[in-house]
């Protein structure tokens, strides 16, 4: 990604995005002596960066920090100081910035994204050249580039950039897009402009992470999405034990510019945030960056580290919030977890997290999810809707709201929550769960319009192949179903899920020789493992048979599955509504 810096006072016409790679460089390009140079990144804060290898003593340095740090010096943002000025830089900023940068209305839940701390080495510098008629109304943070030199230090820029967008996301009447559709920028060389009309976003957050032994520094720029224009600047060095705190500078910085453009005002100033051992950040890092996988290996690392983050302190909230998300995860469709395995454990992490962080959004959410799978409705409304409250750009909260909102057959509003949360995370919340919401309302060809878009873009997101296989046969095109339903099928390593719908279109065509035999595959698959009943529920229902749909509607609800919380509005449970066993049902989900 392209870094854009301050324009040079000096009109260097070589001064956009260059890195200088020695002393002799840096001073030339200041117009000082090496000495000097030396004296000023010791005592001044000027922003100097290491290379740790074999070959000791390498530095080198950006030109947009170094003219940021300059025309701080200029404007009076740093005090004014010589060649033999004795009295360090970080000194008198230590002294300011303990109640200059923490960012106001958060609470303890929110500043520990980002984990870890003890006592800390504060240099900050910033700056701003834009005038407050720039509205900013839309931001996204782009991930963070590692420039620690160790791709194995992904996790802690990773780690930042969505510890950053939390943060950001608390500020009211500003839209703040989520982790997962800006992480597809993760190393991209697209044009500033261009990524902010793609996301629909008037300003884009960009910058570095750097770690060199237990020192991290964070390097951030504000920038306007349509003009390329340099809005703000932030350079900051902690210790790593005090990264908690570092995190809180950054967004202050972000924060009181964004709100200061907003509202007039400036942001108010919370105290500081607890202290989190290293060990704790580091495992609670590495749980973030392997939950993000999305695969089932992912998953099992993510709750290795979550788990070792908890054992190691059992009062840090983020690692019960991390620990119930995986949980969650690992009960979706593909990965297959019974509901008894891992829904008890998704209520029992975010409860406790919530016990000890009651303004943790993400667990908010995940709690919701929980209570609303287990039929307590009116809990996970209260839930959903607090999670929004404290953080309005949660786009899982405004996804699960919209869920909800179709379970009790309010359609419409479920639609204008799904397209809330689309506008926060385009990329997670992209036509397969759009389509979805389509299909279970009854509205099948603009699910089938929505799904065949989402599979333009991505041929390969399985998801939207099932689901348009649920939308085909819900418009009785059941031979195109059969074949999106076999595509999603080769896409899950043939989720039981799937097979199960697959079954379902082979029966509604009447191709009953096929569908017997994929429906002996999952009898085959259940000697072995666990497959959920909704399969054998879907199947049934497909081929007819009401008095075996009945059967396996039994233990569907028995377990809670899944499926049970679409009773009022899934398509599939339409040859079902007049049998006053379904009505039954009904009562007993707390739907009727």
């Amino acid at each position: 990604m392209s870094v854009q810096a301050i324009s040079d006072p000096k009109g260097h016409p070589d001064s956009r995005s260059r890195r200088l790679e020695a002393w002799k460089e840096i001073a030339s390009y200041l117009g000082r002596d090496v000495t000097t140079v030396r004296r000023w990144e010791k005592r001044e804060g000027l922003p100097v960066h290491r290379l740790h290898h074999s070959k000791l003593g390498s530095v080198y340095a950006y030109t947009w920090e170094l003219d940021t740090w300059r025309n701080e010096r200029v404007s009076g943002a740093l005090p004014p100081a010589s060649d033999s000025d004795s009295v360090p830089a970080t000194t008198w900023l230590a002294g300011r910035s303990i109640k200059a940068i923490v960012l106001g209305g958060l609470t303890i839940g929110l500043l520990v994204i980002l984990a870890a701390g003890f006592a800390w080495f504060v240099r900050a510098r910033t700056t701003s050249t834009a005038s407050r008629s720039a509205r900013i109304r839309a931001l996204a943070v782009l991930p963070l580039e590692n420039f620690s030199g160790n791709p194995e230090q992904d996790y802690l820029s990773d780690g930042m950039t969505e510890a950053l967008i939390s943060r950001l996301s608390a500020i009211h009447d500003l839209r703040v897009i989520s982790r997962t559709s800006v992480m597809r920028f993760k190393g991209t060389r697209k044009p500033l402009p261009a990524i902010g009309k793609e996301l629909n976003v008037d300003a884009l957050i960009e910058g570095s992470v750097m770690r060199s032994g237990d020192k991290i520094r964070i390097s951030v720029q504000l920038i306007r999405a349509d003009t390329d224009e340099h809005l703000w600047s932030g350079t900051y060095d902690r210790e790593l034990q005090d990264v908690l705190k570092l995190q809180n500078e950054v967004t202050y910085g972000i924060a009181h510019h964004i709100e200061v453009a907003l509202t007039g005002s400036r942001p108010g100033l919370p105290s500081d945030p607890r202290t989190v051992a290293p060990e704790v950040y580091e495992s609670y890092l590495k749980g973030r960056f392997a939950l993000h996988k999305a695969t089932l290996p992912g998953l099992q690392d993510a709750v290795r580290y979550f788990q070792a983050a908890i054992d190691a302190d059992s009062t840090f909230a983020p690692a019960y919030a991390g620990l119930a998300a995986t949980y969650s995860n690992l009960g979706l469709v593909f990965f297959g977890k019974p509901p008894g395995e891992s829904r008890p454990k998704v209520l029992a992490a975010a409860r406790k997290a919530l016990e000890l962080d009651p303004e943790l959004s993400e667990a908010r959410a995940e709690l919701a999810d929980a209570l609303q799978k287990d039929w307590h409705w009116a809990e996970a409304e209260t839930e959903y809707r607090r999670a929004i409250e404290l953080s309005p750009n949660n786009a899982a909260a405004h996804g699960g709201l919209a869920q909800w909102l179709l379970c009790q057959g309010r359609t419409e509003e479920a639609l204008a929550s799904a397209r809330r949360a689309q506008e926060l995370d385009p990329q997670e919340f992209n036509g397969h769960q759009i389509g979805g919401l389509l299909f279970y309302s009854h509205r099948f060809d603009e699910a089938i319009r929505e799904l065949h878009t989402t599979l333009t873009i991505d041929p390969n997101d399985p998801m939207a192949a099932w689901y348009l296989g649920f939308a085909l046969n819900g418009a009785k095109q059941y031979d195109e179903a059969i074949t999106a339903l076999q595509r999603a099928a080769s896409l899950s390593d043939r989720s039981s899920a799937v097979l199960g719908v697959l079954v379902h279109a082979y029966g509604e065509a009447g191709r009953r020789a096929e569908a017997l035999q994929v429906l002996d595959e999952l009898y085959r698959r259940r000697k072995k493992g666990y497959v959920p009943p909704a399969a054998f529920l879907n199947a049934y229902l497909g081929l007819g048979d009401k008095e075996q749909a009945f059967v396996w509607m039994e233990r569907a609800a028995e377990e809670r599955s899944n499926i049970m919380q679409f009773l009022k509005v899934h398509p599939f449970f339409d040859p079902l509504r007049n049998d006053p066993r379904f009505g039954e049902y009904l009562r007993r989900a707390n739907l009727s």
